[in-house]
């Protein structure tokens, strides 16, 4: 029996989105080839010309370094590392799963509710940027978490994990399927809470290899790997674009990209990771699970790979988040759309 394809919701935008998710969308128009209705707020005509011919723009100071110290310090806080002893980076939790100890490897931080984390997403600047791309401000916020990735040796030293020749590769991928005839439009980002240094590593990703896909792609072979790109890197070089802690890098979903490993002597990369999508505020479901998962702090369900902190819930640890007018609506608290007597 045929699996029956999954409904698909209208997003509150005024331009046609349609998601069945809230991770991808389709669209009549792909995002690089959008033409502006809405005038730019963040962005420059430079900048977005650059975002839709490479995949990626960096907005400078989208929040402040002071924000941005404030999440890195939480985010050896909220791990029980001590930034001067690099000896207790390395010391290794009870894991739950061999997902769990990879995500310990690669430095993700389970924490997706703290105030903190909500005043970077209901910032007006990253909100407006993210308007910028998508032509519409009625948008969702992703909840995510945070990244802090110390030298990758020891306990976590990436040759602990078992490489693969096919499917998902941490140093370079796509986090769509890009065999399939529409392509998905999906938008990420990350905010730097450190500056780039090339011995720290961090995002990488192949703007050439975006610019040239639909070129590339139909001279691929049938079967070929959807997520990992099998590229003369030569031809198509890997880049990583010089942050500063406070940066937001957005970047199209249809980049390969992926994070160099940390070979520094004691420098840790940190970020976290925001994105803004189409709200889908007829998804009931989606909607109400949000709202659920912030107002009692429960690991967000949205992605597979979100396990919470296995030591000591968030629930545990504080209380839900303040949002502002802007918050609410991010989150599908509030809707989008204006009351009766606004209108």
């Amino acid at each position: 029996m045929q699996t029956p394809a999954p409904y698909l919701h209208r997003a509150a935008t005024g331009r046609p989105y349609f998601s069945a998710d809230g991770e991808t969308y389709l669209a009549p128009t792909p995002l690089r080839d959008l033409e502006k209705t809405q005038p730019l707020r963040v962005l420059s005509e430079e900048d977005l010309a650059f975002w839709q011919t490479y995949g990626h723009v960096v907005v400078r100071e989208a929040i402040t370094p002071g924000e941005a110290k404030a999440l890195l310090d939480f985010a050896w806080e909220f791990q029980g590392l001590d930034p001067g002893r690099p000896d207790t980076w390395y010391t290794e939790p009870e894991f739950r799963s061999e997902l769990d100890r990879h995500l310990y490897i690669y430095g993700f931080v389970e924490a997706y509710h703290h105030q903190l984390l909500w005043n970077s997403r209901q910032n007006h600047r990253v909100h407006d940027a993210f308007t910028d791309v998508w032509d519409s401000e009625e948008l969702w916020v992703t909840l995510d978490r945070l990244n802090l990735n110390p030298p990758n040796r020891h306990t976590r030293s990436r040759s602990l994990i078992e490489p693969t020749d096919e499917g998902f590769d941490i140093e370079l991928h796509w986090d769509v399927d890009t065999t399939l005839a529409v392509l998905p439009q999906r938008v990420q980002g990350i905010i730097a809470l450190t500056d780039t240094r090339p011995e720290l590593g961090g995002f990488q990703c192949a703007p050439e290899l975006f610019r040239r896909f639909e070129e590339w792609r139909v001279a691929r072979p049938a079967g070929r790997d959807p997520v990992r790109p099998a590229i003369d890197r030569a031809e198509f070089p890997v880049v990583r674009p010089g942050l500063q802690a406070g940066d937001l890098l957005i970047f199209n979903g249809l980049l390969a990209h992926g994070v160099a490993p940390n070979v520094s002597d004691n420098a840790v990369r940190a970020v976290q990771y925001v994105s803004m999508m189409p709200a889908l505020e007829e998804h009931t479901t989606l909607r109400d699970s949000r709202v659920e998962s912030w107002r009692t702090l429960a690991t967000p369900d949205w992605n597979a790979t979100l396990l919470g902190d296995a030591r000591t819930p968030e629930a545990l640890r504080y209380g839900p988040a303040e949002l502002n007018g802007l918050g609410r609506k991010l989150l599908g608290l509030d809707s989008w759309a204006p009351a009766e007597g606004d209108r």
